[in-house]
């Protein structure tokens, strides 16, 4: 299992980050340890496993290709991130054969997808 996966966005961006991640996703914002607070950043705890870190950079260059991607109840995480306008790019499903997927963007621009459990 992996324990997190680390993207980053620019200096103040953390509250557009936690909207993102809390608000449009529903996922819970975990507390910092206290050293790592201070240098900005926010967590956010992965339904099903594993946490997501936002870390902040300041030459900040959104992922455009890099990304994580989460098995979710692909069709209701995509009507949420439609409703908050993100956009929502569904891949080719001949692609991956058997897995429902797409991808979007974060508040700081970085690729984010999203695909359904295998044979959905």
């Amino acid at each position: 299992m992996i324990h997190h996966v680390q993207v980053t966005c620019p200096p103040g961006a953390e509250d557009e980050q936690r909207a993102f991640y809390t608000g449009v996703l529903g996922w819970t914002e975990l507390p910092k340890p206290p050293l790592l607070a201070a240098r900005g950043g926010c967590w956010f705890a992965v339904p099903g496993g594993g946490e997501i870190h936002v870390s902040v950079e300041d030459d900040f260059r959104p992922a455009r290709k890099a990304h994580p991607a989460f098995v979710v109840d692909v069709t209701a995480v995509a009507e949420s991130v439609a409703a908050a306008g993100h956009p929502v790019v569904w891949a080719d499903p001949a692609e991956i054969p058997g897995r429902l997927r797409f991808h979007t963007f974060d508040a700081a621009g970085n690729r984010v997808e999203f695909l359904a459990h295998a044979g959905n």
